[in-house]
């Protein structure tokens, strides 16, 4: 008589055996996604009631707003220099070798108008401020503060998360201008000062190719990415978990998700401006003369 073994099997494949543990967690999982992205639409949903009715002090609301500028400005002036010469350091070996490297104004600024500059002051504010709000109103959550508002007829979402959404409204485009303003600055400083770019063509490129729409795109961009990080921020912080591992939990959690969402919503806003633009001008051409 043959024995038969009991050893379980290696090869990391999914058997036949296995196929309705594998669709009962899909329906699981895809159950859970979509009560969490519920949950999130009516958080925001009262999030932005509380804006409209203006059911928060204005104080709180200027006070967090020059929070949320004065303390980014250092962190996006310094990221925004250095990414601008960093840009223009790894560009112009490329374009030096094809004679274009008067073109580095018009590449460089585009660039950190269009997608850069709102990128990396959203990025900043998110993990500068996004997680400070998170973890502040998870330490209201576990310090019971929020069933006092409660208990007190104040909704805590529209009294909290509303003046939150309206500082990031406002400092997080004013931020990527400073982000653009100081990129533009390191940008010229690596291709005037270091190398030797002739700085008219340098300018002209630049007056040419970079115009109001792109400035425009990208201030749009900002205040799309203010919203989501700040919701976003504030959603974590009142969904959080018990205890001190729970409010450091949601300052992460806030951080990452945020920046996630900042990367692929940057990209489908992208692909939506780059067609309306092609529909708006179609006859105007889109390349460096």
């Amino acid at each position: 008589m043959t024995e038969q073994s009991t050893l379980p099997d290696r090869t990391g494949l999914v058997t036949p055996a296995d196929w309705p543990s594998v669709g009962q967690w899909l329906i699981v999982t895809g159950r859970e996604a979509l009560t969490a992205l519920g949950d999130f639409t009516l958080f925001t949903w009262q999030t932005c009631i509380g804006v409209i009715r203006g059911e928060f002090r204005r104080v709180d609301w200027f006070r967090l707003a020059v929070e949320v500028g004065n303390a980014s400005t250092p962190v996006v002036a310094i990221t925004g220099l250095f990414i601008g010469m960093v840009l223009a350091v790894q560009a112009y070996g490329q374009f030096h070798l094809i004679g274009m490297e008067t073109s580095l104004g018009a590449v460089i600024h585009m660039s950190l108008v269009r997608e850069l500059g709102p990128v990396m002051a959203a990025v900043m504010v998110a993990g500068r401020v996004g997680s400070a709000m998170a973890a502040q109103i998870a330490t209201m959550r576990v310090s019971e503060q929020l069933d006092a508002l409660a208990c007190l007829g104040v909704d805590p979402i529209r009294y909290l998360a509303a003046p939150r959404l309206l500082a990031c409204l406002l400092m997080v485009p004013l931020l990527t201008v400073v982000t653009d303003l100081t990129g533009m600055l390191g940008s010229t400083l690596i291709c005037l000062g270091v190398y030797p770019i002739d700085s008219f063509h340098y300018w002209r490129h630049t007056q040419e190719f970079v115009a109001a729409w792109d400035v425009l795109t990208g201030l749009a961009k900002a205040l799309l990415f203010g919203a989501v990080l700040a919701l976003l921020a504030c959603y974590r912080g009142f969904r959080s978990q018990a205890g001190a591992e729970g409010v450091g939990r949601a300052a992460t959690q806030a951080f990452v998700h945020a920046f996630v969402t900042i990367l692929i919503l940057d990209f489908f806003l992208t692909m939506f401006f780059n067609t309306l633009y092609t529909l708006l001008w179609p006859e105007v051409p889109q390349r460096l003369a």
